[in-house]
């Protein structure tokens, strides 16, 4: 599918669920990893994530076109189009879009739950974090110990 048939799907699924015209850009953009689209708040355009098409096929696209131009459509009004708004919440579940996009097949094996450690020296206490922090600027919850950082390797 090329970026025009995009351009007038996008089009069109406006028309019917919303009622009102997509009067922007929409393309595809292969750079996004972990989201099957975008909504830009400047320019108004819409990106949708190429592999969501390949992988989960139309349905689930329209899906993420619907959730991301309820994110257009409500800013535009000056509505609350943040995912936390009600606004939002309620126009997703009128035009039936997806809340949440389905993963793609690399994204479950790429992350993992945890990277790093902080453990206490005192007490013992073990911290699990995603990202590296600076152990000396922190102290234990439990005992105001000494933390101590440990990198941990993926299991292969």
């Amino acid at each position: 599918m090329t970026d025009e048939e995009l351009q007038e799907w996008i089009e069109r699924v406006s028309l019917e669920h919303f009622g009102i015209p997509f009067r922007h850009r929409a393309f595809f953009n292969g750079r996004l990893r972990s989201t099957g689209g975008r909504y830009a708040l400047r320019s108004h355009h819409i990106e949708i994530n190429p592999r969501q098409l390949r992988e989960h096929g139309p349905e689930e696209v329209e899906g993420i076109i619907k959730h991301e131009l309820c994110h257009y459509h409500l800013h535009i009004a000056g509505q609350g189009y943040r995912h936390r708004d009600a606004d939002f919440k309620r126009l997703l579940a009128k035009v039936g879009g997806s809340r949440y996009c389905q993963a793609l097949p690399d994204q479950a094996k790429r992350t993992l739950p945890f990277r790093y450690k902080l453990t206490c020296s005192a007490c013992g206490m073990e911290y699990k974090r995603k990202r590296r922090v600076d152990a000396s600027r922190y102290r234990c919850g439990r005992c105001a110990g000494k933390l101590r950082l440990a990198e941990l390797k993926p299991e292969s």
